[in-house]
Formats: structure tokens, C-alpha cells, sequence
């Protein structure tokens, strides 16, 4: 049995409960991730981490991270909650989606098929966790001049960064000139394209504060495990019976 050592870093142990995890079945993995609200400090580090990794265009947020006061006059204080796609384990957005393109895998993912998406947009209005948004095609290099030379102009800041194709799903897509993702709806997916070579989802890596938790909620000798027995563990929206498997710590 692996155990952590004292003072380890929370990202050196979730990797390694990583590899432990790819090594199994992969029917038997059930991903999940813990927000520890009273480490996140609201830098939207992971935001920023999660456009740059999926190449998101301007509109289309994964990782919004919400602000809110809590605590009654003059005992208040501010809190930042980041909300992912929570993968809902009775998802509402795949029972309307008219051509199955939205699917819950094996794993617990909640994932769209580009490829079969005609963007009706049912599943946005579906989610109640307003986690879902739709990609209309917009560029951030639209306004920008172009200007001769090969350092400056829209070309050159359209192959800096919107050109570079996105690997979610596993595939590349490369510049979204009338294609998929174009015009499909989109989500945080748990960056399963990073998974699938050994490595954490970039909103984890990037997190300064440690805050976010995540691995294979099977594994009674992981980190997620470990938090997922918290009493300081709630779900949001419970109510409603969809079973997220984001979780998060008060």
C-alpha cells in the first residue's frame, strides 16, 4: 500500500494516484473532482489554464470561478466558488439532446460528440448548473489590424494561438474555420486528453492554492478518497438528484 509522506506536495501525490489509477481497468475508474473552497483564493489561474489548454475561443468559459459573500453583517467575508461541468451521474443534458451526441462514458465523463452535435443548444438550457456554453465561432484576433511584416498583424496573432489546434476528445482540431467545435456546444470534459497520457487536468496543475482535488474516487488510498470523507464534503444542488461528481469542501 502507497502511502504519502509527510509535507507532500498534494499535486506530487494525486499524479502518483494517477498512474495507479491507469493502471487498472478502465471500467472500473470513476473520475471525480473536490473543491476545497476554503483554499481557493479566486486567482482564476485554472480558467486561464483551462482556455490556453483547450484553445477556447472568446464566449466559451470551462471553469468559471463565481464570487459570493457569505456570513452576516459586519462577520462577512468573501468566497470563491469554481464550477466546472460537475458530470452528473444522472445527467439532465443527455436526455434531451435530440441526436445522442452528449453522453455519460463508463468512467463517470459526461462528453459531447463534436462530430455529431448540431448545436439546438437543448443541452445548455437542460443543465441546471448553467455549466454548458455554446461556441459561435468568434476569434480574438476579429479586431485586430493587419500589418505587414511577420511579427505583428492579425496572421501573426492568429497562428500564435487560435491556429494551434485543440486536442480535446483526443483528436485535433485544428483551425475552427466552419468546423466542429465550431457552432457545437461545449464543456469542461476533465481534460480527458491529458488523462490519457499520465497527466492531471490543467485547472488542478495550475491551482497555486491546492485546491482542487482530483483521481479515481475508487481508490481507497488516494487523495480524493481521502477528501471525499470530509464532513465538510456537499454537493451542489443535491436537491435535484443529478449526483455530481464535483464535490466541494466548505
Amino acid at each position: 500500500m502507497t502511502r504519502a509522506l509527510p509535507l507532500e506536495d498534494a499535486l506530487m501525490r494525486m499524479q502518483r494516484d494517477l498512474r495507479r489509477a491507469l493502471a487498472k481497468d478502465p471500467r472500473e475508474i470513476r473520475w471525480g473532482m473536490v473543491i476545497d473552497l476554503a483554499r481557493c483564493i479566486g486567482c482564476h489561474a485554472c480558467t486561464l489554464a483551462c482556455v490556453a489548454e483547450n484553445k477556447l475561443p472568446p464566449g466559451v468559459v470551462y471553469r468559471v470561478v463565481l464570487e459570493e459573500e457569505v456570513g452576516h453583517y459586519p462577520m462577512v467575508r468573501q468566497r470563491f466558488v469554481p464550477r466546472p461541468c460537475v458530470h452528473c451521474q444522472n445527467p439532465p443534458c443527455t436526455k434531451v439532446c435530440p441526436v445522442n451526441a452528449t453522453y455519460r462514458d463508463e468512467q463517470g465523463v459526461v462528453r459531447v460528440n463534436y462530430l455529431r452535435c448540431i448545436g439546438c443548444r437543448y443541452c445548455l438550457v437542460a443543465c441546471p448548473y448553467a455549466a454548458r456554453t455554446s461556441d459561435f465561432g468568434e476569434r480574438y484576433t476579429n479586431d485586430t489590424p493587419e500589418m505587414p511584416g511577420k511579427l505583428f498583424g492579425r496572421r501573426a496573432a492568429f497562428a500564435g494561438y487560435e491556429e494551434r489546434p485543440a486536442a480535446e476528445y483526443g483528436r485535433r482540431w485544428p483551425d475552427r474555420n466552419g468546423g466542429s467545435p465550431f457552432g457545437n456546444a461545449r464543456k469542461c470534459h476533465f481534460c480527458l486528453h491529458r488523462l490519457k497520457v499520465g497527466m492531471l487536468p490543467a485547472c488542478v496543475t495550475s491551482c497555486i492554492g491546492r485546491a482542487t482535488i482530483f483521481g479515481d474516487r475508487t481508490d481507497p488510498d488516494s487523495l480524493i478518497f481521502e477528501a471525499l470523507g470530509s464532513p465538510r464534503l456537499f454537493r451542489l444542488k443535491e436537491e435535484l438528484g443529478t449526483q455530481p461528481a464535483v464535490y466541494y469542501l466548505k
